[in-house]
């Protein structure tokens, strides 16, 4: 018997989260909107490439929550972005009220759910789907060092001709330009580590990119990017629906780990059938777990915004 999936939000990066899980073939997928025939549509187009894409995983689209009965994951996409003239508290409650409803909506079909947490500003909403759905910490699992990590990744690559394949760097801290750290002490390059490979100053100028890898994107598209972070989040779900144990940068609930207690951080995590199976500590440099510490309290100041 497949897993089930369930998709919350049917736009761009829904839709992409759709289309690499049906091609993996492992679980059953439903996808839930608001928004009458979208879900409904999308799922259905999807559906009819099944035969070409070689998978029998069940496509459903839907308004009604209780179709969603009975899912392993549940990854919430829905939220409203950020529109010319909204400030940050405007933002953060309208995402707080959508975010705060579909959480509970969640663990009320599927009490035994994870959920994975992607709407923006994603650590805050890790707060609010927490307090909203009264899950565990292992069971509230923000998406965004994925995102941020494989940004890094990749200009890594880039300026160093060597396959991407072969780049390990990861991204701690927030989901945001300020408050992201990108761990320039644990990068390594076919095995060699970064400082050896590239002088402070390219090093620096990736760092400030990776850092602007989101704003770069919205200057060019006019919108949010879709297809990186729809592949980073279903890393996530596959390594919990298949116990695969992976260590993965993700935002966790801190309980005293580098000094931080109470708040949603970056951090590197082992994701298995439990969610949340492990914080992996690792020996950072004083100003790097400074960075998470300025996360942190950062993100602790956004939850201080949101209306009750």
């Amino acid at each position: 018997m497949r897993k089930k999936v369930t998709i919350v939000g049917a736009g761009a990066t829904g839709g992409s989260m759709v289309e690499i899980l049906q091609a993996k073939g492992y679980a059953d997928i439903v996808v839930v909107d608001i928004i009458e025939g979208l879900p409904q549509g999308k799922a259905l187009d999807q559906a009819h490439a099944g035969p070409l894409v070689g998978s029998d995983a069940r496509i459903i689209g839907t308004n009604d929550w209780k179709d969603t009965a009975g899912s392993d994951v549940v990854v919430i996409t829905s939220g409203s972005p950020r529109k010319p003239g909204m400030s940050r508290e405007d933002l953060v409650n309208i995402n707080a009220n959508i975010v705060r409803d579909v959480a509970a909506k969640a663990v009320k079909h599927s009490p035994d759910t994870i959920i994975v947490e992607f709407a923006n500003p994603m650590d805050a909403m890790c707060h609010v789907a927490k307090d909203a759905s009264k899950l565990p910490r292992n069971r509230i699992i923000g998406q965004g060092g994925m995102l941020d990590s494989t940004r890094f990744r990749t200009f890594l690559g880039w300026e160093v001709g060597a396959s991407v394949k072969d780049v390990d760097a990861y991204v701690l801290g927030g989901h945001t330009d300020a408050t992201m750290v990108p761990i320039v002490s644990h990068a390594f390059i076919g095995g060699i580590p970064l400082r050896q490979l590239l002088p402070k100053d390219r090093i620096d100028a990736i760092v400030e990119r990776t850092r602007k890898a989101g704003t770069e994107i919205v200057g060019l598209l006019g919108t949010s990017a879709w297809y990186s972070p729809a592949w980073g989040t279903i890393e996530m779900v596959e390594s919990i629906l298949l116990d695969r144990k992976r260590i993965l940068p993700c935002s966790i609930f801190l309980e005293g780990e580098y000094g931080i207690k109470g708040s949603f951080v970056g951090v590197l995590a082992q994701l298995g059938a439990g969610g949340l199976e492990k914080v992996i500590e690792v020996e950072l440099e004083p100003d790097e777990v400074a960075g998470l510490k300025k996360a942190a309290d950062a993100v602790l100041e956004l939850v201080g915004l949101i209306k009750k």
